[in-house]
């Protein structure tokens, strides 16, 4: 790309700014120094370095979250705090987004990311990827409600969702502790399944997405770069 644009990209300022900076003589390509505001340079090849600075260019970013309860799963809202407000200012030229949504009140794994194909990889009901998610239900989950996870539960729309699994770790009088897998994203969906069933979940964390698994020493409202190995597994 040109050079004028990676640092406008990076943040060096406005186009014409960016351009006073490249002609004043502060910007090298591989050792060189380049006044040449249209060059071009692979900002993934090339070291480029900004008043002694290396730029660290990278097209996409890939960041697990583990989100907390009061947060949205949106990029911009006028009235509550967003997932993208809890990353560092760092990230915001990078234009993340989170790939699918969490509840308002949800917990547990989320992915955010500006990398649009992945994004659709993960969400595209054709692709039928795993969300697995621990919850906290009130009442006695039964057998029958069991058989009717893996059947498909019609929600108060009619609709009728795809089989899920659902597992009861530990019950008692009141409550009841289970994990349920989904291939599908709708609206509230876990919640709708169990008030289908005539429960009521009080504690919903999402688990695992794909391959990908919540780093349980990542505290809540806290996140982490994906490492190359978590990144190859979800891809593939």
């Amino acid at each position: 790309m040109r050079l004028d644009k990676l640092l406008a990209n990076e943040d060096f300022g406005s186009r014409k700014e960016v351009k006073k900076l490249i002609k004043k003589g502060s910007v090298q390509v591989d050792g060189e120094v380049i006044k040449d505001v249209s060059h071009h340079v692979d900002p993934n090849q090339s070291e480029v370095v900004v008043n002694g600075n290396v730029i660290d260019y990278r097209e996409f970013v890939y960041i697990m979250l583990n989100k907390p309860k009061g947060v949205i799963s949106a990029t911009e809202d006028s009235r509550h705090e967003c997932v993208t407000d809890l990353l560092d200012p760092f990230y915001d030229k990078f234009n993340l987004f989170p790939v699918g949504r969490l509840d308002k009140d949800t917990v547990g794994l989320l992915l955010l990311t500006n990398d649009g194909e992945l994004a659709h990889q993960l969400t595209s009901p054709r692709k039928k990827v795993d969300k697995i998610y621990e919850a906290t239900i009130n009442g006695v989950v039964t057998e029958e409600d069991v058989q009717a996870f893996k059947e498909g539960v019609i929600l108060d729309d009619d609709y009728v969702t795809k089989p899920a699994e659902l597992e009861v770790t530990e019950t008692t009088d009141e409550h009841s502790w289970v994990v349920v897998t989904i291939s599908e994203g709708k609206f509230h969906q876990v919640k709708r399944m169990f008030q289908a069933r005539g429960h009521e979940v009080r504690f919903l964390k999402r688990r695992q997405m794909g391959s990908l698994s919540l780093d349980e020493q990542l505290p809540l409202g806290e996140y982490r770069e994906l490492t190359e190995q978590e990144l190859d597994q979800l891809k593939t």
